[in-house]
């Protein structure tokens, strides 16, 4: 699998990433050994897990494997801090001492002493945003991490974090920004990617296929094996709307015409995106994520691309 860098950084990721939200709660130890097995064999390097995850059992579980199913320095560890779901709602804490204390957790979990990228999960009131970045530094300075991003930031969030790291040459500077991207979801695009272009950032784009929905598995309603049909199924409502089925559709007929899958073409269409380093692509079986594995040699002509910009854009 080709590498791309991340930004304007040296880091180097897969142009695919495994993302492992639903590790440890969906996805039991066998699917994920199988998983990232299948993810190391096709040449992909970035593994994206958070603290928050499953409550931790995502890091958990990768810490597990990693040493048994790969070599530890053979993948990019990225993973998040300062925010969790609990049972009275989501909890963010972007401080210097909840930042380094879910750093520090996520170490623990993941059996390592450092992780390759480090990423503040949401923008949060908690702190000033100077202080939240002084983790970000303290992180690299202390060998805890090697590369800093956020995630889930506006662009002017993104902008002022950015502008602050590059401020003074002590201070490290942002790689990237993980944010929703898809054919369904080009929000990021208004000012999250002019904002990264600007500061040099990647970004890494979670939800690529819009919860499943661009896959084509709902254009005969819902599944009962779906995400629709389950807790989260509003994520999936949201796109369920006629804009939405006039994307699916335009995706559908571009996999007819090249002999692809649906999920083939939304995949290509999202990682030749300029900014983007990868989507993160989180599958509940190994065979999905084969599946997504075979896009690697595959390019979407340009006559294509300008039609699914031009369904999907609003």
């Amino acid at each position: 699998m080709q590498q791309r860098a991340v930004g304007n950084t040296g880091l180097k990721v897969s142009r695919l990433g495994l993302g492992t939200w639903t590790w440890g709660t969906q996805v039991d130890e066998h699917e994920a050994r199988d998983q990232l097995g299948a993810f190391v064999d096709a040449g992909g390097t970035l593994v994206d897990t958070a603290v928050g995850y499953g409550g931790g059992a995502s890091e958990e579980l990768v810490g597990r494997l990693l040493g048994d199913v790969v070599a530890r320095d053979q993948v990019v560890v990225a993973t998040k801090a300062g925010f969790r779901s609990t049972d009275d709602g989501p909890v963010r804490d972007t401080s210097r001492r909840g930042l380094l204390r879910d750093l520090d957790t996520s170490l623990e979990r993941l059996g390592t002493d450092h992780v390759d990228l480090w990423q503040v999960h949401v923008w949060s009131d908690t702190a000033p945003v100077e202080e939240t970045m002084a983790a970000l530094d303290l992180a690299v300075s202390s060998g805890r991490a090697r590369y800093v991003g956020v995630s889930n930031y506006t662009g002017w969030q993104l902008a002022e974090a950015a502008t602050w790291q590059r401020a003074v040459p002590t201070r490290v500077p942002l790689a990237c920004t993980q944010e929703e991207y898809s054919l369904l979801n080009r929000d990021v695009e208004r000012d999250v990617l002019p904002a990264a272009a600007s500061s040099g950032l990647g970004l890494l784009a979670y939800s690529p296929l819009g919860g499943g929905v661009l896959t084509g598995k709902y254009r005969g309603g819902t599944p009962n094996d779906s995400r629709g049909a389950g807790r989260l199924s509003a994520s999936v409502d949201r796109y369920l709307d006629e804009h939405g089925r006039a994307v699916v559709e335009a995706v559908a007929r571009a996999a007819d015409g090249l002999d692809w899958t649906p999920m083939q073409v939304a995949l290509v269409w999202l990682r030749d995106r300029p900014q983007v380093a990868a989507p993160i692509v989180g599958a509940r079986t190994a065979v999905q994520l084969k599946a997504a594995l075979t896009t690697e040699d595959l390019t979407l002509p340009d006559a294509i691309v300008a039609a699914l910009d031009d369904v999907s854009g609003e």
